[in-house]
């Protein structure tokens, strides 16, 4: 303990540095938001606009109905109510102070992660100077709260399957991604204990909120209607198809900037078609894997939402918080396969912000530079997603001519008791 005191000091040290400097920078762009090169002011918009308005409904007990932009799980709803729990505020303060909470206990999460034995402050790092790339965009949205959520729950999950399933579950109820990252949980009890408390608790939370609110599953009817937004794969390919001779356009709708025209049913049903393969391919893998290590449900939660993200009909700048999160989870195992996955992650974050807010006229208009703004950021997200595949495959499988599950060595502090790392 006392070599791992000496060891720490100077890394903690600077990563709290960097962590206040980074965010006082976020502020102030925050602060400034209305300039145009930041936006002018679209970013802050979906705060003290659209959040906004529907504190004033939930506060009246009712989820939003017949709201086209409504088409969150219930449990967004207590995230939105929570600013109001700060008296003194208005309600834009009050979110991003939450939001700059919950950011600093991510980190510091991750940073008490990294000074374990045998663990890595890169996670930590990556999350602390990882999130700035997005500009001042993630106080702006509650997906950092969602993104602690499922931090929280791998992180807990090695030592607290029953707490890690629970925060899990949680996440689930507010954006229905984190549901995910129980998927790498190991085989056998880790998995019935995780697996049965996040089902048991997402039931007891839905109920609880159904009692308190009306129309809880409102979300559901507006979440179907939802097309090919302009920053997703098939919507980067509808794009580019303007330029030759595609007769199609831009509409806002269902709360986005979404393809409209000829085909786009087609491309909707193609990226359905493929989320449906990318889920056969992470059940095949949770079949087929033999060894587990201590990286390998956080290897695997960081894969199935990269899979998710790039087959869906909808990426939005901020689904790059959740990867800045799931990566740097990984990074806090010495263990992890992700690494390189991870900088593609970074690279993306950035080409992320230069199309929102930067330059997103050019991509709504289909110029050049949106289409090839848009085509990077899509091109590294989609080689991110294969390569992080491949490699979570790879680190499951036994060693090529040899089908017998390997000797494993004792456990140590980043390593699943052996029980845990061998299957069969």
């Amino acid at each position: 303990m006392m070599n791992r005191l000496r060891v720490t000091p100077g890394p903690v040290l600077t990563l709290a540095v960097l962590w206040l400097t980074t965010r006082a920078l976020m502020l102030w762009l925050l602060v400034h938001g209305g300039a145009p090169l930041l936006g002018g002011g679209s970013v802050t918009r979906e705060v003290w606009r659209l959040y906004f308005h529907w504190y004033g409904v939930l506060a009246h007990g009712s989820f939003p109905v017949h709201d086209t932009l409504w088409q969150y799980p219930p449990g967004a709803g207590a995230v939105l109510l929570a600013p109001g729990l700060l008296p003194g505020l208005t309600y834009f303060e009050a979110f991003v102070a939450l939001t700059l909470a919950v950011d600093a206990l991510t980190a510091l999460a991750l940073l008490r992660a990294g000074t374990r034995p045998g663990r890595s402050l890169l996670g930590a790092a990556l999350w602390t100077g990882g999130l700035p790339l997005l500009l001042h965009m993630p106080l702006a949205r509650y997906d950092v709260q969602v993104t602690a959520l499922a931090v929280l729950s791998l992180l807990a999950s090695a030592r607290f399957p029953r707490a890690g399933g629970v925060l899990g579950a949680l996440g689930a109820l507010v954006k229905v991604w984190p549901a995910l990252v129980l998927l790498g949980t190991p085989r056998g009890r880790p998995t019935r204990t995780a697996w049965a408390w996040g089902a048991w608790a997402g039931v007891a939370c839905l109920a609880v909120l159904a009692a308190l609110f009306t129309h809880p599953l409102s979300f559901l009817r507006e979440q179907g209607g939802r097309g090919v937004q302009i920053e997703s794969l098939g919507g980067t390919a509808l794009n580019l198809a303007r330029h030759f001779g595609w007769p199609g356009r831009v509409r806002y709708q269902y709360g986005a900037m979404e393809m409209t025209g000829p085909h786009v049913h087609a491309v909707a049903t193609a990226s359905l078609t493929l989320t449906a393969v990318a889920f056969g391919l992470l059940v095949l893998w949770r079949v087929r894997a033999r060894h587990w290590s201590a990286a390998t449900p956080y290897d695997a939660a960081l894969s199935a939402v990269l899979l998710f993200t790039v087959t869906s009909r909808v990426i939005s700048p901020q689904y790059m918080i959740w990867l800045i999160g799931l990566a740097a989870v990984c990074l806090t195992s010495r263990h992890t396969g992700q690494r390189p996955v991870a900088v593609l992650i970074l690279l993306a974050s950035a080409l992320s912000t230069l199309a929102f807010p930067m330059h997103y006229r050019e991509v709504i208009d289909g110029s050049w530079t949106g289409c090839l703004l848009m085509l990077s950021r899509n091109g590294l997200l989609t080689a991110a997603a294969v390569l992080s595949f491949v490699r979570l495959w790879r680190s499951t499988r036994p060693p090529v001519g040899n089908s017998a599950p390997r000797t494993q060595p004792r456990p140590g502090p980043d390593r699943l008791p052996e029980r845990v790392l061998t299957t069969s």
